[in-house]
């Protein structure tokens, strides 16, 4: 009997980038050239230091977190990166700069906020009242606390009773415990959970390979959609109730 459903949130629950045309029509820059520009400007201000070193030491970071995150399956936290690109360029900065660069980089989708999937909403307030809901999402910049504050700031949160993110379970999808951990909260086995999500390797074959049902999400994001072993395909958030009630009927 299926008694709950997760959510990824990344082009499942958030429309991911979203929030870049909102950052030009401000003239911010992207969040890939700020990411790089804060590093810089702190580094910067203490001895000066070439822009283009600055950011080919970020983009072998990122290479690096990349493959930890993919084969390894965990997301180091955005302190951990921005301490490995330090170590590589032989530079420190001081405790109070270093938390600067580390929350401006934590805190910049809840300042420039990208939007819900429109739709999600309605969904979510109709499963909430058959399943409980819940949140596996990896946190690759942004952390857990501050995907919550996205939650609450779009009034999505009310709908879900627990919170798997990968920076605070300390491992990544598909790893089976980013699962295992949201079941435990909800005190339900996971061959008892749906999940919900854009990637097929990710969201599909992860929970599948421990029993659970998987619903390919792809409204704003399709890529996966002729290779995906799903149990289903969503196509707009508004069949998603119906979707989960059949494959709950068909488990039952």
């Amino acid at each position: 009997m299926i008694k709950a459903v997760s959510f990824d949130l990344w082009d499942t629950v958030i429309h991911d980038n979203s929030d870049e045309p909102k950052r030009r029509a401000l003239g911010l820059r992207s969040k890939h050239d700020e990411r790089r520009h804060l590093v810089w400007e702190a580094l910067n201000r203490h001895e000066p230091i070439p822009y283009e070193t600055v950011a080919l030491a970020y983009d072998v970071t990122e290479a690096a977190f990349n493959h930890v995150w993919h084969d390894q399956h965990i997301t180091w936290t955005v302190r951990e990166r921005l301490q490995v690109l330090l170590n590589g360029l032989h530079r420190s900065l001081p405790e109070k700069d270093f938390e600067a660069v580390v929350n401006g980089h934590e805190e910049m989708e809840i300042i420039v906020v990208p939007d819900a999937i429109l739709g999600m909403d309605q969904a979510l307030s109709i499963l909430a009242q058959r399943y409980k809901l819940c949140v596996v999402s990896d946190a690759v910049v942004t952390p857990g606390r501050y995907l919550r504050k996205w939650l609450e700031m779009n009034g999505l949160k009310q709908y879900f009773t627990s919170f798997a993110f990968s920076d605070e379970v300390g491992r990544s999808k598909p790893h089976p415990e980013a699962f295992a951990s949201a079941a435990r909260q909800l005190g339900i086995e996971l061959t008892e959970m749906v999940h919900v999500g854009d990637r097929d390797h990710n969201d599909i074959k992860g929970p599948q390979s421990l029993g659970m049902k998987a619903v390919l999400f792809t409204a704003t994001r399709d890529r996966d959609k002729d290779m995906t072993s799903a149990d289903a395909i969503c196509e707009r958030p508004q069949d998603l109730p119906t979707i989960i009630d059949r494959l709950a009927q068909s488990s039952a």
